[in-house]
């Protein structure tokens, strides 16, 4: 199947993702600097989140420019990824709403464990379609990134209950971590 349709559901998905989130971001009642300091939290949680959808944007865009085709199962393993992901503008909101709360700092972690989870085996499966010799075999899959990415979002998740602030600061590390694309597959594109 061509994979055309996928990619193009995919970017609208994203775009709905970020649109839902930025409607969570309310104006503030007063006309002072002062009245935007409650709202701090959620802003940067959204600045967080915004992050995170972009780099799943981005890295989804470059192993599906290497993939030439695609199956049923990867459609369904693409909806799997978009499932997550759209989990991502309530744990945002929640998180924003109780920064130092155990439960949502930790349900946000969740999710984005579950989202790494959803794309690394998206990745697997579309390896496995196109073959170990396949310009997406050699560009895309778990790499160290994203196994040590998994790794520290379950430490995340755990040390919510300990130190929920400790938590951010890893989220924030992973999502620094992934910021700059991988060039390695706009090189191989570009030969």
């Amino acid at each position: 199947m061509p994979k055309e349709r996928l990619v193009a559901f995919t970017d609208g998905v994203i775009a709905v993702i970020i649109t839902i989130m930025v409607l969570e971001l309310k104006v503030p009642h007063g006309a002072d600097i002062a009245s935007l300091h409650p709202l701090y939290p959620v802003f940067l949680s959204y600045v967080l989140s915004f992050v995170y959808i972009g780099i799943y944007w981005n890295n989804h865009h470059h192993m599906f420019q290497a993939a030439e085709f695609v199956s049923g199962r990867i459609l369904w393993l693409n909806l799997h990824l978009l499932f997550w992901l759209s989990l991502i503008p309530f744990a945002t909101g929640w998180m924003g709403e109780h920064l130092t709360a155990s439960i949502p700092v930790a349900a946000y972690g969740f999710v984005l464990l579950f989202s790494a989870i959803a794309y690394t085996i998206l990745a697997i499966a579309l390896i496995a379609h196109h073959g170990a010799d396949s310009l997406v075999s050699n560009t895309s899959g778990p790499k160290l990134k994203g196994m040590l990415s998994i790794c520290l979002y379950v430490t995340a998740i755990a040390l919510a209950f300990v130190n929920p602030w400790i938590s951010g600061i890893l989220y924030v590390a992973v999502a620094l971590a992934w910021f700059i694309p991988e060039r390695q597959i706009e090189r191989a594109l570009a030969d």
